[in-house]
C-alpha cells in the first residue's frame, strides 16, 4: 500500500509539473515563476554549452553561425518530447499504483508506463484495460491530457514562427537602410547618402513599433531571443542597437528637424525598457554603466557623420559628454545580451575583435 501511494504522489508530481510549465510556457504570457519549469532549465542549460560545442566544431564562420540557428527550432522539438515523457512517466506511476484495478493481473511498471502511453496518445490497442471506474476515468484523463497537449503546442509552434517572419521583416528592411552589418552610424550615413534624411522620422516610428512587438512576443516566448536571422551579419539585437545608437546621435550629436529628433527620443526610452527588461528576465548582473566605446570611436564617427553633410550640434567634448551619458544607460544591458547569444558583431556591441574583417 505504501509503495502504492508513493508511486501515484510520484505520477502526480510529474504531471502537475508538465502541465505548469506547459501552462507557464505556451499560454500565460510572461510567466515570471520558473521554479520547476523543466523548458527554462533545458534553455538555460543546454545553450550553456550549445556555442562552446559550435567554436568546437566549427572555424568557418558561417557554418559555425548555421549549427548555433538550429538550436532554437531543435529545443522546441526538445520541449515537446520532454512535455509528453513526463506525463508518460506520471501516468505510468499513477496506474502503477492502481495496477491491481487493471487487467491482466500483475503488471510491471514498463508495462503500466505502456499503458499510460497508448491512453496518453489515444492509441488504445486494448490488450491492457481498467476494470473499475476510477481506471477508467483516469485513462480517459490521460487522453484528454494528451489531446490538449498535442493542440496546445501546435497553437504554440504557429504564433513561434509567426513572431519570429515579423520579427525578421523589419530586421532586414533595416539591414538595407544601415550596412551590413548595420549600425547607428550606418543608418544616419546611409540616409544622408541617399538625400533621404526625413525619412528618418518614419524609420526611428516603424522602429517603435517593432521594439514594442519584440518586447511583448520575446518575453511571453522566451525561445525567440535564441532565433537567429536566417540572413549574414544580422541579428535582432544587433537591429535594437543601430536603432538605440542611431537614437543618441541624434539626441546628443547631429542637428536634424525636431520630427526626427522627437521620434528618436521616443525610439530611445523603448530601445532602453526593452534591454533593461530581458537582462532582468534572464537574471544578467549588472556589470557596470559604461558606454561601451572609446572616445576615438566617437571621434571617429563624427568626422564620417560630417563629411556626409551632417552638422554637428555641440562641441567635439560636449558632446561626447552627452552622448557618453545617453549611452551607458543602456549599452552595458545591451552588450551583456549581446554576447550572451553570441551574436553577428555589429559596430560598438558584441565581440567586435571579429569585426574589421567583414
Amino acid at each position: 500500500m505504501a509503495l502504492n501511494l508513493l508511486a501515484i504522489a510520484g505520477g502526480l508530481f510529474l504531471v502537475l509539473v508538465a502541465l505548469r510549465d506547459v501552462f507557464q510556457g505556451v499560454i500565460v504570457p510572461r510567466a515570471e515563476n520558473t521554479v520547476l519549469r523543466v523548458s527554462h532549465y533545458l534553455n538555460r542549460g543546454c545553450w550553456g554549452i550549445w556555442p562552446w560545442v559550435a567554436y568546437l566544431l566549427y572555424r568557418n564562420e558561417r557554418k559555425r553561425e548555421n549549427f548555433l540557428g538550429t538550436f532554437a527550432p531543435l529545443m522546441l522539438v526538445v520541449y515537446l518530447a520532454t512535455w509528453v515523457a513526463l506525463l508518460i512517466a506520471g501516468w505510468g506511476l499513477i496506474f502503477y499504483g492502481i495496477r491491481d484495478q487493471l487487467r491482466p493481473e500483475g503488471l510491471s511498471f514498463a508495462e503500466c508506463v505502456y499503458f499510460a502511453g497508448a491512453s496518453f496518445l489515444t492509441i488504445g490497442y486494448g490488450d491492457i484495460v481498467g476494470m473499475t471506474t476510477l481506471s477508467h476515468m483516469l485513462s480517459l484523463t490521460a487522453g484528454a491530457c494528451g489531446l490538449a497537449v498535442v493542440a496546445v503546442v501546435a497553437t504554440f509552434l504557429f504564433s513561434i514562427f509567426g513572431a519570429f517572419q515579423q520579427r525578421e521583416r523589419f530586421v532586414v528592411t533595416l539591414g538595407a537602410r544601415a550596412g551590413a552589418p548595420p549600425s547607428g552610424v550606418g543608418l544616419l550615413i546611409e540616409h544622408a547618402q541617399a538625400a533621404i534624411v526625413p525619412d528618418l522620422a518614419q524609420v526611428f516610428r516603424d522602429g517603435q513599433t517593432w521594439m514594442a512587438e519584440v518586447m511583448e512576443s520575446h518575453l511571453a516566448y522566451p525561445i525567440l531571443t535564441l532565433f537567429r536571422s536566417s540572413h549574414d551579419y544580422e541579428s535582432w539585437v544587433g537591429t535594437l542597437g543601430t536603432l538605440l545608437d542611431a537614437s543618441a546621435l541624434v539626441l546628443t550629436t547631429i542637428e536634424v528637424d525636431d520630427a526626427i529628433r522627437g521620434q528618436a527620443h521616443v525610439a530611445y526610452n523603448l530601445g532602453r525598457h526593452l534591454t533593461h527588461d530581458f537582462t532582468n528576465y534572464f537574471g544578467f548582473r549588472d556589470s557596470g554603466s559604461a558606454a561601451g566605446i572609446e572616445r576615438a570611436e566617437f571621434d571617429a564617427a563624427c568626422k564620417r557623420l560630417t563629411q556626409v553633410g551632417y552638422k554637428l550640434r555641440n562641441g567635439g567634448d560636449d558632446a561626447w559628454k552627452r552622448f557618453y551619458d545617453l549611452r551607458r544607460t543602456y549599452a552595458v544591458h545591451l552588450n551583456t545580451l549581446a554576447r550572451w547569444l553570441e551574436i553577428p558583431p555589429v559596430q560598438w556591441v558584441g565581440d567586435r575583435t571579429i569585426l574589421p574583417h567583414h
